[in-house]
Formats: structure tokens, sequence, C-alpha cells
């Protein structure tokens, strides 16, 4: 069985409403995001800031609700995307901030845009720093190499390790010496370098590689203005070690008088969203007990099957734990559309209504409508304990990305 994402309670947000009635007043299935949460988490970051001076930006691969980045801005930097049209959102929606932008390989005809958008701008190997460093330095942005300091803290997730052998993702020190030989113009191009190797980690994780990182390319920081130490840093976790990632982030500042950046996109926005869906049928197979649910794993919250994991569901428990023990799955055609096995303390029936926790990251921004599945609506729950829609979807949704009459 895997693991849940968190430990962190993730029904917190919910205490003290009546479920029952927050319930009837929302579609099913909807993502129910929670204001008040993410400012929690913004305060946690903005402390972290504040004691170090590092720069926390959002890893907008993990939450694009930008109706929701004027709740996060206060407490951030700015913003980290994967692309140009996460760098153009990260620009429009949270203008104050930075924006940075890391990509495997960028093409030729969207570099020129991208421009518009990113201040920083991270190459993943020498061959493309070559190619658009220097039309990126004379646009005035500061520019910088991914490395792969090719040591993992990875075990079970294979898929998120970039450190892991054969990675397109990364430069190593070998690769790096190799260009050089061939180019030794390369470091004069270079303002920063840039490492993303943790996964929903603590704090011992980076400890771990941070001297592997200074070992392999501590002699390029003394002439360079700033390290990313990426993403995957769980820090606003309960059990999270603030101070050992302090005393890092203030040992590298000193050390190499350098601006030290996080991407956190999960910390940003953990536990601070719910999916709320309902029971459409029950059924029986030998001796497991089944339901089908209005939304789908496989479209609704696809990083369960693809992780995988096991998402907190509110007052179930494990297998076995309760006397009743159900496979909740999915109404797409996919077999594997399973969310999970829990135990109930009783059986379920058409019409229940059930409350997924941790559901405000990879989730509205890896959704898909496969097998024709609407996607759900998007409320937020706000601090005062109002939910609001901030968006709906239909039919259009669905047909217009797939054919020519959608622009």
């Amino acid at each position: 069985m895997a693991p849940l994402r968190d430990n962190r309670p993730p029904f917190a947000g919910l205490a003290g409403y009546d479920l029952e009635k927050l319930a009837a007043a929302l579609p099913s299935p909807c993502y129910l995001l929670d204001e008040a949460r993410l400012r929690q988490n913004g305060e946690i970051l903005k402390g972290v800031q504040e004691r170090t001076g590092c720069k926390i930006l959002l890893a907008q691969k993990a939450f694009s609700n930008f109706d929701l980045y004027p709740v996060l801005s206060p407490y951030l930097a700015g913003t980290e995307a994967s692309g140009l049209y996460e760098a153009r959102l990260g620009k429009e929606e949270m203008p104050e901030g930075e924006v940075h932008v890391f990509c495997g390989a960028y093409r030729e005809e969207e570099f020129g845009e991208l421009l518009r958008w990113a201040d920083h701008i991270v190459f993943n190997s020498p061959r493309q720093l070559e190619k658009f460093g220097p039309r990126a330095k004379a646009a005035g942005k500061s520019v910088g190499l991914r490395v792969n300091p090719e040591h993992s803290t990875q075990e079970g997730h294979e898929i998120y390790d970039p450190c892991a052998p054969g990675s397109r993702l990364g430069t190593t020190r070998a690769q790096w010496e190799k260009a050089v030989a061939q180019n030794p113009a390369l470091p004069e191009l270079l303002d920063g370098l840039h490492f993303h190797t943790l996964c929903e980690q603590d704090s011992d994780a980076l400890a771990e590689t941070l001297p592997v990182v200074i070992e392999k390319f501590g002699d390029l920081l003394p002439r360079l203005k700033w390290l990313n130490l990426g993403g995957g840093h769980h820090i606003t976790r309960p059990d999270y070690d603030i101070p050992r990632l302090e005393e890092w982030i203030r040992r590298l500042r000193a050390d190499y008088n350098l601006e030290i950046y996080l991407e956190p996109g999960e910390a940003c926005a953990l536990n601070a969203g719910y999916l709320l869906t309902r029971v459409l049928d029950t059924l029986e197979n030998g001796d497991y007990r089944l339901a089908i649910l209005d939304m789908s794993a496989a479209c609704h919250t696809p990083d369960v099957i693809e992780m995988p994991y096991r998402p907190p569901l509110l007052g179930a428990g494990e297998p076995g734990e309760k006397p009743c023990t159900i496979r909740l799955g999915g109404p797409t055609c996919l077999a594997g559309d399973v969310v999970g096995d829990y135990s109930f303390d009783a059986p379920l029936a058409e019409g229940d209504a059930l409350w997924f926790g941790d559901m405000a990251i990879y989730s509205t921004c890896k959704n898909n409508t496969f097998n024709g599945m609407p996607l759900p609506e998007i409320w937020v729950l706000r601090a005062d304990g109002r939910p609001e829609r901030l968006a709906r979807f239909g039919y259009r949704d669905f047909k217009y990305r797939l054919g020519s009459r959608g622009e």
C-alpha cells in the first residue's frame, strides 16, 4: 500500500463546519480550496525568509489556481515556471514578484516571447546555455544552469528522482567540464546554479545533498550571484525540521555571499484543499465491496495513480481498521481507475458525500477529460467561512481542446 502523501491532519481546515450543510451547497464532484490554510502556509514560508534572508517562490506546477495568487503573494518572492505558459501566468497574476523558469529544453519559436515574462532563466544543459544564454543576457535576464549532483535521496519514487542513472535533468560535473573544454566562455554566461533533487522530503535530505553539491560544484559558487535549492521541501509539514533548513541557508549565504532561492510547490498549498465526491453506486465482487464515485482518480486526481499514493479520506480508516472495508473507484472505463481501499463504520450508500484531503496540489493543474469526464468545478472556502465558486467547466472545455473550432 502506498503511504499517505503527508502526516499533517489534512482536514483541520474543515473543523467547526457543518459538513452536511457545506456539501449540500456545493456541486459534486468539486475541488474546494482553503483560503485560511493557504495563509497559514504562507506565514510559515514568510518566517523562513525573514529569519534567513532567502527568497521562496511558488512552483506553479503544483498549484496554478491564479485566483488565489493574491492570497499567497504577500508571503512569497514570486513564482517558478516550467515553460512559457506558466511564466506568463506568473507575471500576469503575481506581477510584483520575480518569475523564474526552468525547462528541460526551450523551443526556438517560443524563446523570444519567454524573454518578455521571465526574470531568471535556467538552462538544463551546456548546449542550451550556449544556444540561448547570450540572448537572455542581452535581454537583461539572470541566467542559470541546472546541475545534477548525482546523489539520490529518493526511496520508492523513481519517477520523481532526477538523480537516477541516465537522468535527462541537470548537468553533471563531467558534462560541464567537457562543455567548457569546448567553449571556455560558457562560465561567463552564468549568474547562478540550480538543483532540484528532493520530493516531499524533510531538511535532512537537503542536509545530505548540499555537501555533495558543494564538493562537485562549489568552486563555481564564489563568482556567482545566486543558488536555487529547487523544490521538494515540505516546509509547512508540522514535523519538518525548519531550524536545520535555516541553518544551511545562513551557512550558504555566509560562505559564498549568494542569494538563496527555494521553489516549493507543495509547501505553499499543502493540505489547503479538498475534493468533494458522492457515491454513484455500490456493488460486490467476491469478497470485495466496491463503490463507484462521481470523481475519477485517472481524470481528477491523476497523481494518485502516477505517484502512486493513497489520499486521506475524512472519517475513513485503513483497510480492516473499521467494520466495513470498501474499494473506491471512478466511473471511467479504465480498470485501474481506483483511489484505494478504505474502511468505514457502516456500508456506503448511493448519494453519500465523501471528502478527500490534500487536494489543492497536483489536482486542478493535472486533471483531464479522458472518457469525456467533466472537469469538477473549483470553489474556494473563504477565510470567513463563505464558499465561493471560482470556475465552472462544461462540454466546450472537453470538445474544443480536441478540434479546430476551439480557437
